[in-house]
């Protein structure tokens, strides 16, 4: 499993990203966490946004707030729909993650299909969470 971590911080342009893959038909939503999901595999991007922003408190200060991760599988490995959401919850948890909202993307847009995570690194008092070796525990 490879993963590629980016921080940023337009939320709206992470989940408009992989809305565009759903579009596309490229893609489809997988799961959430603290964030709508109505189960038709699509992403209503501004109750997306909505449910990001009753999380985050309005006297946050955290310049990047927004992460997106790429989470690829080996390309021989094929994977269930249920595999992948476990391996995304697992992977986030693993990070401190685990209790952040969240959106599980898969993608098929290549031969190998991977996962995209757009979650957020601020906690529910507007506090960063702790990115100090964030790249390391994703090794793990």
């Amino acid at each position: 499993m490879v993963a590629k971590i980016s921080v940023g911080n337009s939320l709206y342009g992470a989940i408009a990203y992989n809305g565009e893959k759903i579009n596309e038909a490229q893609g489809r939503l997988l799961t959430t966490n603290r964030i709508y999901n109505d189960g038709s595999g699509t992403v209503d991007i501004s109750k997306a946004m909505e449910g990001f922003h009753t999380f985050l408190p309005p006297q946050m200060k955290v310049e990047k707030p927004v992460v997106h991760i790429s989470l690829n599988p080996h390309p021989e490995d094929v994977l269930t729909d249920i595999e992948l959401q476990n391996i995304a919850r697992e992977y986030l948890e693993k990070l401190g993650f685990g209790n952040q909202p969240y959106l599980v993307f898969k993608h098929e847009d290549i031969d190998r299909h991977h996962l995209h995570i757009v979650t957020v690194n601020v906690d529910e008092n507007g506090k960063r969470l702790n990115r100090d070796f964030l790249y390391r525990r994703s090794d793990r």
